[in-house]
């Protein structure tokens, strides 16, 4: 595949977990704006652009739990994926501070482009790997700075989401993190629902076992802290759905 929206990983490992890993990369593809989106290299290089140390993590874990894994490989700044096609931050034009130029003027036929050669197609991934079992299970992998700027410094080393409308995991999986001595977020540092996001697409609207892990980004930076925290959250995870009767 030339120009690919995603990238999948295991697609025939035995788990019933699916990993997802939503913001993978900063990769802008040439045909938007000639590949730069008129931000600073180091602008490029934060969690405004993509989940730093997410998608090293997100395969060092699906390694270890013999699961599948999807990746985006488009920046969020080119087109959110974790959010629905009529949601006003789909393509954001201000975040963290920074303008975002080649979002600015971007009218309705940028829009549909980005929708049509880079969500759509990752979105039609993840749904048919989501429905290759009938029992799949899907933790969603991201990675969050640990202070916006002007903003308090976030405690937590773990927040784990989820939505009110299925309680099934999230609560369980705080719980164990919690035991082990993380300093774990209970819907932090967002909150684990927003209607047209990526779990209540392919989790919520099927009935489907979910959680969404946030590891704060520092701690996740390089390989050595991605095989770290694969470890314990495999630690975790695996026997995970028996323990609940899930």
């Amino acid at each position: 595949m030339t120009d690919p929206a995603f990238h999948i990983e295991g697609a025939a490992r035995g788990s019933r977990w699916l990993l997802t890993c939503d913001h993978a990369t900063n990769r802008v593809p040439d045909w938007v704006n000639g590949g730069d989106l008129g931000i600073a290299p180091e602008d490029m290089a934060r969690h405004i652009a993509y989940d730093v140390g997410a998608a090293g993590l997100t395969r060092a874990l699906a390694e270890r739990l013999d699961a599948p894994a999807i990746l985006s490989d488009f920046s969020r700044l080119v087109i959110d994926p974790n959010r629905g096609e009529d949601d006003p931050t789909l393509l954001m034009r201000i975040y963290d501070g920074t303008v975002i130029p080649a979002n600015r003027d971007a009218g309705p036929d940028a829009r549909a482009r980005r929708l049509d050669r880079l969500y759509r197609p990752y979105h039609d991934a993840y749904a048919a790997l989501a429905a290759a079992r009938p029992d799949r299970a899907i933790c969603a992998i991201h990675s969050f700075t640990p202070q916006l700027r002007g903003r308090a410094r976030r405690p937590w080393s773990v927040g784990v989401l989820y939505s009110h409308r299925d309680e099934r995991l999230g609560p369980a999986l705080i719980r164990e993190c919690r035991d082990r001595g993380w300093v774990t977020g209970d819907n932090e540092p967002y909150s684990g629902h927003l209607e047209g996001d990526s779990i209540d697409r392919h989790a919520l609207a099927h009935g489907r076992p979910n959680v969404l892990i946030e590891i704060r980004n520092d701690l996740i930076a390089d390989p050595a802290g991605q095989t770290e925290w694969a470890d314990r959250l495999a630690g975790v995870l695996e026997g995970f759905l028996e323990r609940w009767g899930v």
